[in-house]
């Protein structure tokens, strides 16, 4: 089907002063678009950005952005974390399989939506590709649609086919997709982690995986498994290499059983070449995939999750470093209640023993300022490279006791220390 294409200059001149822009974000952040509208830095007013987590580095670092945008963050990434902790940005905190509600009760109402796109097919559908996730509730509800159309963008099925009559304005790009490698970050102490998590991990299992290197790590601690499935807001490479080996075949599953459930995918070309037209992997809305009542379906759900520090009572901050926006709430909880509620389901947050700054990341209070992102009633596995803590049904000292047995060996004297003046000994 043959388009209308504009530049993406004469695209974003739609955009007028005091409007709300979505764009949508990780491996399909429409860069070519975004820089296009940063163009607009001093010469439009009251410009306000919302999204979840975006790639690009440097993609908003322009003079006067101050003067004309506002980043309302649905979810902090690293190249708006100085934006959002200074004066023209700021966070909302919200589940992200909550975040349509925003744009479909106008709590939030978009009045232009940047989108990713492949081209169409004969029929007229594109495809939103790697990330689904917000994306279709924005455009459901945006009032003028801009689309970066990328011949790059695999088409993935699912909830992400969305008709040329949808979208308003059609701009042409031939980029290659933001590629991270979370592998490459994996070291021994990521390792030990997985291999800890992998050993309360049954067969016949349905993962939901976070971002970042021990998320990588358990899937490579999971060879010897088998039939494990995948239903999770987003995952990366490390899946791929165990759907070859037929070890994550999804058979056991109830919900969606055969297929891979996703929102959203990040990763290398290896990854988006692997989503492409495979009708195994199904992106779905986000307000679906996240949401505890569908996770709970499928039998032994494990929701493995990740924290900035954590509490003696168990209390997880996975969001802030005191008060400073470090990321967000995201699917954490949607995903540690799912799992509680699964038939058999773990849910574990898992976490290097100390910062890279060799602080202890169990303390006895959080940070003034942080954010509880998971409350200690929900927290049920805590696990580090020096072992697992069962916390559920445990009472406050006996969860004190608990974390301090896989906490660093160095703090260990400090938090028991802690721990008595108290609980007393």
């Amino acid at each position: 089907m043959k388009l209308n294409f504009i530049n993406a200059d004469d695209a974003v001149s739609k955009i007028k002063n005091g409007n709300r822009v979505f764009i949508q974000g990780s491996a399909a952040t429409p860069q070519h678009l975004v820089k296009a509208l940063m163009k607009k830095a001093g010469v439009l007013q009251n410009i306000e950005l919302v999204s979840i987590t975006t790639l690009g580095k440097n993609l908003f670092d322009v003079p006067d952005f101050g003067k004309t945008f506002f980043m309302n963050s649905l979810f902090v990434s690293d190249n708006v974390r100085s934006i959002v902790n200074s004066d023209p940005g700021e966070y909302v905190p919200v589940f992200l399989s909550e975040i349509h509600l925003l744009f479909e009760r106008n709590v939030l109402p978009l009045d232009i939506a940047l989108i990713h796109v492949s081209p169409p097919d004969v029929h007229g559908y594109c495809s939103l590709g790697t990330s689904v996730d917000i994306t279709r509730s924005a455009v459901k509800n945006a009032k003028w649609v801009i689309a970066q159309v990328n011949e790059k963008m695999p088409r993935t099925h699912g909830d992400g086919v969305i008709h040329v009559d949808q979208i308003n304005a059609f701009v042409k790009t031939n980029d290659d997709l933001p590629e991270i490698s979370y592998s490459e970050k994996v070291n021994s102490d990521s390792l030990l982690i997985g291999k800890n998590c992998a050993q309360i991990i049954e067969d016949g299992s349905c993962l939901q995986l976070g971002i970042g290197a021990i998320p990588d790590a358990v899937l490579q601690s999971l060879g010897n498994h088998k039939n494990l499935g995948i239903h999770t807001e987003m995952f990366s490479d490390g899946v791929i290499s165990l759907v070859e080996k037929g070890v994550i075949n999804n058979s056991m599953k109830k919900n969606h059983p055969g297929e891979l459930v996703t929102g959203f995918v990040a990763g290398t070309r290896k990854l988006y070449d692997f989503v492409h037209d495979n009708p195994v992997v199904r992106f779905l809305d986000i307000a679906y995939v996240n949401d505890p009542h569908h996770i709970r379906q499928n039998s032994k759900t494990v929701a493995i999750n990740s924290a900035i520090e954590i509490d003696l009572t168990g209390q997880v901050c996975a969001d802030s470093i005191g008060m400073y926006q470090f990321s967000g709430v995201g699917g954490q909880m949607d995903f540690m209640r799912g799992a509680a509620l699964s038939e058999g389901g773990k849910p574990i947050i898992a976490m290097n023993s100390i910062s890279k700054n060799g602080d202890s990341k169990i303390v006895p209070f959080l940070k003034q300022g942080a954010g509880v992102v998971t409350t200690r009633a929900h927290v049920h596995y805590v696990v580090t490279e020096f072992g697992v803590a069962f916390l559920f049904g445990k009472n406050l000292k006996q969860r004190a006791e608990a974390l301090i047995e896989i906490s660093h060996p160095n703090h260990r004297d400090w938090l028991e220390a802690e721990k008595i003046k108290r609980f007393g000994k």
